[in-house]
Order: structure tokens, then sequence, then C-alpha cells
């Protein structure tokens, strides 16, 4: 069998599959999120542990974690997990959702260098322009900085007792040379560090370690099995879905969201705000459009109306043209197209025939014009989709899929009931980590049901992302 384990934002989850790729069980930990200022998000590292810890007691409940051969590990990318000599936390690890530092990205980002080396703008959400802001604003802190670790490579770390980190998830930090696949030691040193600071890197199917006798013995684990490098969520969910080939796509409606593209080599265009990352898997690269609110901007309207979002969404009916209202959903600023920390989201169109339902159809066309956006700056590129399959909670909203199909004018493959997402890609990982195999370890997901464009609204919603985009304009100096 082999173990996954996601750490996301809201929870950590752990899967474990078989030989054949089926999943046995499945444990996930809540984790707590803080923001204790306006655009601030931490996270305390030992709570992921502590949830890790549930994790595997639960699943040891379920299935003999005995015969696991191999573990695997995705996660939240950016976040700046800070050490000291001692590998002890120096401070909250500052999460990809944090806008703090958006004057130190800008400062950054007008740096030709790190465009030019890393593929990428310096988005305030990477974890260079975070260490930027902690040399001037906790320089104390700072000065005591002997590692700086991605939240799964914590993980890893308490694993494995190795600083390791793999491709995917180092390309949004803004120091690694993304074409290379390697840290840039100039890169580096404009930000104050050095080489001896960052982790080894591995490739995401490759051993990045063994796990600890300790460890082993706690949980009823074997010990010295391998750790899989593993990778960043979207790269992680991008395996579990078996997409590594170009033309092969997914939209994620998560906390964020995501259109991800794997492409047939290294194609970086930090002008459009697209990011260009490393793949999981060996000389393998994507693109993805990130919108910062997906899933959040749906939750954050729930709790405004006091229901459920499923509820919100699932008296929608069929699918019908947009109204009047606008929903910009920038409610912690947005990445592509726009790379703007401090744009707010706003309503627009409001009026006396604006109901509840006409409110959620709003906040929910206002995500899939926002990804209709990445839409246009991936096709930018050069980058086309010709496989597109939904991954997310939000993909289980009908028509939530419907609008996004019909406002990208692209059909959209949804899977069969079950688990393909970033935990199934790190289990994933940890199999080929174990056995050498390739992507013949990562069959796409069989397919329940293709979610057709409505060509009698396609014209409607183009109409309404034109209002969209300057509605954008409108807003940029108000919010």
């Amino acid at each position: 069998m082999y173990l996954g384990l996601d750490l996301g934002t809201s929870g950590l989850k752990g899967l474990v599959i078989d030989e054949g790729g089926a999943v046995l069980a499945e444990a996930t930990q809540p984790l707590r999120l803080s923001r204790p200022r306006p655009g601030w998000s931490e996270q305390d590292p030992a709570e992921w542990i502590a949830a890790t810890e549930g994790v595997l007691r639960a699943l040891g409940r379920k299935v003999d974690l005995g015969v696991v051969a191999g573990i695997g590990l995705s996660g939240q990318m950016h976040g700046a997990t800070v050490l000291d000599a001692a590998d002890k936390v120096l401070r909250p690890c500052i999460l990809w959702n944090d806008t703090r530092a958006h004057v130190q990205a800008a400062k950054l980002d007008a740096d030709p260098q790190f465009r030019a080396i890393s593929g990428n703008i310096v988005f305030p959400g990477f974890t260079a322009p975070k260490i930027v802001w902690m040399a001037e604003e906790e320089p104390d802190l700072f000065a005591r900085v002997a590692r700086v670790l991605l939240p799964k490579d914590y993980l890893r770390l308490w694993l494995t007792g190795g600083h390791v980190a793999e491709m995917s998830d180092a390309a949004g930090t803004s120091w690694l040379d993304t074409g290379a696949r390697d840290w840039s030691d100039d890169l580096l040193t404009a930000t104050g560090l050095g080489r001896d600071q960052m982790p080894a890197l591995v490739e995401g199917a490759a051993p990045s370690g063994e796990l600890r006798a300790a460890l082993a013995q706690e949980f009823g684990l074997r010990a010295g099995i391998p750790v899989a490098g593993g990778a960043g969520d979207n790269a992680a969910t991008a395996i579990g879905l078996g997409i590594a080939r170009g033309g092969q796509g997914f939209v994620s409606l998560g906390t964020s969201g995501v259109l991800f593209a794997a492409t047939d080599g290294y194609a970086p265009a930090p002008e459009t705000a697209v990011h260009s990352f490393c793949h999981a898997l060996p000389d393998t690269w994507h693109q993805m459009g990130v919108i910062l609110a997906a899933t959040d901007a749906l939750n954050w309207f729930a709790g405004l109306a006091g229901t459920d979002p499923a509820e919100l969404t699932g008296n929608l009916g069929a699918l019908r043209a947009p109204g009047r209202a606008l929903f910009l959903p920038y409610l912690g600023g947005e990445r592509t197209p726009l790379n703007d920390a401090t744009i707010r989201a706003a309503f627009l169109g409001l009026e006396h025939a604006t109901d509840r339902d006409a409110a959620i159809r709003a906040v929910l066309e206002g995500v899939v014009f926002a990804l209709r956006d990445c839409r246009d700056a991936l096709a930018a590129t050069g980058t086309q989709l010709e496989t597109l399959i939904a991954a997310g909670g939000g993909a289980r909203s009908d028509y939530w899929l419907s609008a996004l199909a019909t406002a990208l004018d692209q059909p959209i493959l949804v899977p069969q009931a079950g688990e393909y997402g970033a935990a199934l890609g790190a289990a994933r990982l940890g199999r080929m980590a174990a056995t050498g195999e390739g992507q013949d370890a990562m069959p796409l997901p069989p397919i329940a049901r293709e979610i057709a464009p409505d060509p009698a609204l396609t014209d409607a919603f183009s109409a309404a992302h034109t209002r969209y985009r300057a509605a954008q304009s409108a807003i940029k100096e108000l919010t």
C-alpha cells in the first residue's frame, strides 16, 4: 500500500491506496487559520504535526499501516516556514494567501533578473518577498534564520529528519531557476539569503529520505520506507488526475481557483501573470492561472446569508443568463491576471429585484469570469486545453460547472465519484518513489459525464464577462 499526506490550508488529509490504485482508507484533521491583521494569514506548524499524528492514528484503525511501502507528500504552496539552527520554528508560517509583503514583492519584481530566472512575476504570496519583509520588519528573527522550508517540507523534516524540497513547490518561491530546476544563487543573494539556507532539491517522484524509526514504531509503519519528494498541491492534483502531457488540464474550484495546463516544455510568460512552474515529474512543466477566492467567495457569502453553501447552490435550477448584478471576487486581492494585492471585492448593479438567488448566481459567475481571465491569459501564451477535468469541492455544483463550461466555451469532464485530488497524487508519487514507476502509475480517472457549454447562453456570458472586465478598472482605485 502507499500513503499520501496532503497538507491543505483548512485541513490535513491522509489517504491509503493499494497496488491497483484503489483507495482503501482516508482521514482528515482540521486546521485553524489565523488572521492577526488585515491581509495577514498564518498557521502554527506545530498544528500541522498534531494533525498528521491524528490522521495516522485514524488510518491505523482502518488499515494495517505496516503494509505501506512508500509515502508521498503534497501541500499548500508558498508558505514561509522559518527555522533556527536547531530546527526550531521562529514564527508562525506566513501562508500563500498573505499579502503583507506586497511592497517587497513589487521591489523584487522590478529587478529584471527575477522574471528572467524564475519565469514568473514575484507575487506577494510567494515565499521570497515574505523573507524580505521579515528582514525589514522582524530583523532580530531574520538574523536567526538558518533554514526556510515550505509547509509540506516541514512535515517531511518531522517524518525523515531531512531538509528537502522538490521542484514543483520550489518553483513558487521566486528563488528557483525554473528552467534549470535548481536554486538560483543570484536570486537568493538578492533577498539576503544563501544556498545553505535552502533545502536540498529532488524530483517529486524520487525518494527524499526514509521514515524515522521512532515514528514507524509509534504509528505501526515500517522504518526506512521512502518518503517521495511529492508536489505542491496543484501539481499533486494533476498527478491524481493523470495530467502530465501538453493539452491536458484541470480546473479546480477549491479555496482558491486554478486553471492548470500541462505543457510540453518550459514556456514562461510572466507578463501575463500566468504561473510557469516545474511539474512533479522530471523534465516536465506546467502553467497555471490562479485566483485567490473560489469556494472561499462562496463560503464568505454563505456566512453573510447565514446558511450552508450547498443549500445556496443546490436550488438554483437550470443555468440562466447572467443578470444585472456583478460580483468581483477579490476578497484578498488577486493574482492572475491582475497581480494586485490591494484590490478588494465588490457587488455592482444591485437593485430591488436582486434576491438571494440572484446574488449567489452573481458570486458563482464572478468566480467563473475570474477563471475566464485565467483562460485568456493562458491562451495569450499559446497554451490550448484539449481536455479539461473538474476538481475541487466546488465541482459538486452542476450549476457552477455549467456556467464555467459556457463562459469558457469548453466542455468540462466530471470524474466518477471518488478521490482524485492532491492526496491521491501524493500517494501515487509515494508509489513511484518506492517502485521506480513513471506515468503508468497515474492513469486518467474514469469520467462520469461531460458538462457541455450551453450554446444559447455563450453570447450572454461573453457580454457579462466584458462588463466584468470593465468593472475591474472601475473599482481598482475605490476598494
